[in-house]
């Protein structure tokens, strides 16, 4: 290889689209690099000198100077004074690349992973909906979202706060923000919630997992609802506990078949104001039951009410955590239903007892929560924004439920039964006898909708398959031109 061949490689690689924003020192720097790992430099080879090579390039010599330098400290190449500068002989082969081309790409190769990341790694994850799209659930409607407001109180937060935002924050949350959590449960759910209780947090999976981590041994029991909320199951099966599924009856969770339970287990996950996904609330009676059970056990109560804000039928029924004078109950709320998925704010309210191994657990997983979305939120709810927002989405809801159960009685009634729940945010529908869930699954797909079975929230499959069908996020318009689509798509 000529010194002419080289140079005429260097202008080349000088000149390559991905180096053009860099400064010309670092362009010069990062091109004779990849020249030595691509063995064009070879170990040993004598480079010119940084006055001659400066010239042919058309830059300042102190530019060759500062490359060369960063090149001899980052080990790929030598200056011996009087002798000029040499790429480093102890470069290797494999840093080369030359013996990589034997190997299969590291893609191909098998992956060792821990016990732990083999079970993730065959669960699939969970795969949350970025777009809004028939029929996918869990999604409120993000267009009404006073985006302007929200804005202007974060502005006001920054310039309150500066100094603190930017550092790290109280891995429990911000004190403005556990204060109006508290009293919005004790207002809007009859709860028994000081702000020393909340624990702010990123989403309800994070505080399923925080509880799988404390409340269990790995490979122990936990009770959860059957059918039962999809993400809370595979939470606590990554903690690698035993999920016991706990049979749910038009009422709710099966008192009966808690009592019946021995494996042990000491805690139990539910979703007393609207079940998911069937959608009934838990009786009165059940629900102090469910407090029964917890003291008598000694154990706890993971109530989730990830949506309770949006009941159409009547008030709805208050959390259990307000019924327990045990202090046995974990609260759970969200508030990427109520507001937007993409707020990333969760939390938690506990008995005192839990409330130092929960935090100190959520310091270890990711330390705290971004400070000005916490102050933000707290102003949104203080001011009285976040009550008025849900109030009025509770109406928009309410609209769109009845025109999903109007759709699918006017466009699939020979496919499907709608079950009208009293809330939340999506429809379950029962498909006839002989109908596959499987293949309307596929079908739909095929249409471009998003089709949600309930099969796959079951321990047991069921005998009669189905859809959950989100409505909140779609217009009544939108909603009825889905159904239609849906309807041609099936047959």
């Amino acid at each position: 290889m000529t010194a002419q061949f080289e140079l005429d490689t260097l202008k080349i690689r000088l000149a390559a689209p991905e180096l053009a924003a860099l400064d010309l020192r670092v362009r010069v720097q990062r091109a004779l690099r990849q020249l030595i790992l691509d063995g064009v430099l070879a170990p040993g080879l004598r480079l010119p000198a940084t006055r001659a090579l400066a010239q042919s390039l058309g830059v300042s010599r102190d530019t060759l100077e500062m490359a060369y330098a960063q090149l001899r400290l980052d080990g790929y190449i030598e200056r011996q004074t009087g002798s000029g500068s040499f790429v480093s002989p102890t470069i290797g082969a494999s840093l080369l690349g030359k013996p990589a081309a034997a190997l299969p790409p590291l893609s191909a190769q098998p992956v060792a992973l821990s016990a732990r990341g083999a079970q993730i790694l065959a669960s699939g994850g969970v795969t949350d909906q970025q777009s809004v799209k028939a029929f996918a659930t869990g999604l409120p409607e993000t267009r009404a979202f006073p985006l302007d407001v929200w804005e202007r109180l974060r502005r006001q937060a920054a310039g309150e706060h500066r100094a603190g935002i930017l550092l790290h924050g109280d891995p429990q949350g911000a004190a403005p923000l556990r204060q109006a959590i508290a009293d919005y449960v004790n207002l809007e759910r009859g709860a028994r919630a000081t702000a020393d209780q909340v624990l702010v947090l990123s989403s309800t999976r994070q505080a399923l997992y925080l509880c799988a981590q404390v409340l269990a041994d790995a490979h122990g029991p936990i009770l959860m609802e059957d059918p039962g909320y999809f993400g809370a199951r595979k939470a606590f099966e990554m903690a690698q506990l035993r999920v016991i599924p706990v049979p749910v009856d038009a009422h709710g969770l099966s008192i009966d078949h808690l009592h019946a339970d021995r494996s042990g287990a000491n805690t139990v996950y539910v979703t007393p104001s609207h079940q998911y996904p069937t959608g009934v609330t838990l009786t009165l009676e059940r629900r102090l039951a469910l407090t029964a059970w917890a003291a008598e056990r000694q154990g706890w109560i993971i109530e989730d009410d990830y949506d309770s804000q949006f009941h159409y039928a009547g008030l709805p029924t208050a959390c259990v955590q307000g019924l327990d004078t045990q202090q046995r109950t974990i609260y759970l709320g969200t508030f990427a239903k109520s507001l937007y998925p993409g707020l990333r704010i969760g939390y938690m309210v506990l008995p005192p007892a839990l409330v130092k191994p929960m935090t100190y657990a959520r310091s270890i997983l990711d330390g705290h929560t971004p400070q000005l979305d916490q102050l933000t939120l707290a102003r949104f709810i203080a001011d009285g924004h976040f009550a008025a927002h849900v109030r009025a989405m509770r109406k928009v809801y309410a609209v769109r439920r009845d025109a999903m159960a109007q759709a699918v009685r006017r466009h699939l009634p020979h496919l499907v039964t709608a079950q009208l729940p009293p809330g939340g945010l999506q429809m379950p529908c029962l498909l006839h006898e002989g109908r596959v869930e499987l293949e309307t699954l596929r079908l739909a797909a095929q249409a471009g909708i998003v089709l949600p079975g309930l099969s796959r929230l079951y321990a047991t499959p069921p005998a009669r398959g189905g859809w959950l069908l989100g409505f909140a996020a779609l217009t009544p318009h939108e909603i009825e031109s889905g159904i239609v689509r849906l309807a041609r798509a099936l047959g």
